[in-house]
């Protein structure tokens, strides 16, 4: 039987990996809080102060790269721009660890792994603790509201582009989406009849629009800039948080993702973001015509975000049928819709 790799996470684990890592003492109180890709947990300590620990998902970001993360926030706070930075141990540092014994849990349970999201023997789980900062969920309607979030976006990118970032992925086709699709097709995750076009659809797309990237400016960004990823505080004003996709990447990636629909019907919108944004640096104008490209990549991103979950329990109880031909069959004729989208949004800017 196989076990997926937050099968084995338990509560207890997680309460004494954070009380050995903090030096505290928890209440034993443990509310799990919704996440793609890894395991985020609300905590709270005998002085009723509430804590947020998110477990990295194994072997998916170096250490580097999540410290470039951590970075990245520091940065930020530094520059007072709203967001939450992660807690230090005695150290001084803000990444642990806890390993974890496939055979404590579950009896002829599988512990040698592919890269296909199967539990390692001895697997160690990187994880990091933050202060929870609560707010009001923000989704922008006025003028104003739309404007305040490009001055957010603005004075992040002009933090973004004072640092490199060495470990993290690069939002390019070739050098991010192209490495999906290989393992997509290489994992025989792709089945049935739509296989071949699917990666027909794919590779096809990528080769087209990997033009349309050369020469853009690419920095440290959000990544996935979404509203979900922003809360409305009254002590601060908007809050950014979740940059555990921090990449390097076009600004435009930042701002796109915060529309309500295809750009090109959200011109009002964009006029105010980039009105907000552009006081604080300059936004080159003509990377708008990524903006499609972008949703394509991510629509394959997200695809390889889910694979990555496959033998998770949670996973296959929530989503049974992820991964069927019905399934594949249904994405490839989204991909080739948001292809003829690409066209469309070219000619639109």
């Amino acid at each position: 039987m196989r076990v997926g790799l937050f099968d084995l996470l338990t509560p207890d684990a997680v309460i004494l990996a954070v009380e050995r890592a903090l030096n505290v003492t928890l209440d034993g109180s443990l509310q799990p809080y919704p996440s793609y890709v890894n395991r985020v947990y609300g905590v709270r300590d005998e002085e009723d102060c509430e804590l947020v620990v998110k477990f990295y998902r194994p072997r998916r970001w170096s250490e580097d790269a999540i410290l470039e993360e951590h970075r990245f926030l520091l940065d930020c706070a530094a520059a007072e721009i709203p967001v939450v930075t992660p807690l230090t141990d005695r150290q001084g540092r803000t990444l642990h660890a806890l390993t974890v014994d496939p055979s404590e849990a579950t009896a002829g349970a599988q512990t040698t792994a592919r890269s296909d999201g199967v539990v390692r023997q001895g697997e160690s789980f990187s994880f990091t603790v933050f202060p929870k900062r609560g707010g009001r969920s923000f989704d922008a309607e006025t003028d104003e509201q739309w404007y305040r979030l490009g001055l957010l976006i603005g004075r992040c990118h002009v933090v973004g582009a004072q640092r490199r970032a060495n470990h993290r992925l690069v939002c390019t086709p070739r050098a991010l989406t192209g490495e999906f699709v290989d393992q997509l097709m290489s994992d025989g995750l792709v089945v049935g009849e739509s296989r071949e076009e699917f990666e027909s659809i794919c590779r096809d797309t990528l080769r087209a629009i990997e033009p349309l990237f050369d020469g853009v400016a690419l920095t440290r960004i959000h990544g996935d800039c979404h509203r979900g990823n922003i809360l409305d505080r009254p002590d601060s004003g908007l809050l950014l948080f979740d940059f555990d996709d921090m990449m390097i990447g076009p600004a435009v990636q930042d701002l796109w993702l915060l529309l309500p629909d295809y750009a090109a019907n959200c011109r009002r919108e964009l006029t105010m973001l980039l009105d907000g944004y552009q006081q604080f640096t300059a936004f080159d104008r003509a990377s708008l015509r990524l903006i499609e490209p972008l949703r394509f990549m991510r629509m394959v991103y997200f695809l390889a975000w889910r694979a990555a979950q496959l033998h998770d329990h949670w996973f296959r109880r929530s989503f049974p049928d992820w991964g069927s031909e019905a399934f594949w069959i249904q994405e490839t004729e989204d991909l080739k819709t948001q292809a003829r989208m690409i066209v469309k949004g070219h000619e639109a800017w």
